[in-house]
């Protein structure tokens, strides 16, 4: 079962700690200007909309836009994470 509070918890990471998870799931580099909680997932994973600027060679005039979906393992209380 998820409780109330590590509900609150899994729904509620700012930027730092999403690019944190990210890191600890084998996704280094990461960095995120802004980072919203929409839902979960029918698979039940928790999705962030996040914002970020590329890195891909040259200054961005833009944010882009792009999502990570958070797992949470209970029977760990471990949490993993994916950008897409």
């Amino acid at each position: 079962m998820i409780t109330a509070d590590k509900l609150k918890e899994l729904t509620n990471y700012d930027r730092w700690y999403l690019a944190y998870i990210l890191a600890d799931s084998g996704y280094s580099g990461h960095s995120f200007e802004t980072a919203k909680f929409l839902g979960i997932t029918t698979g039940g994973e928790f999705c962030y909309r996040v914002t970020y600027w590329d890195d891909g060679g040259g200054p961005e005039e833009e944010l882009m836009p792009g999502e990570v979906f958070v797992r949470y393992i209970a029977g760990l209380d471990k949490v993993e994470a994916e950008p897409c």
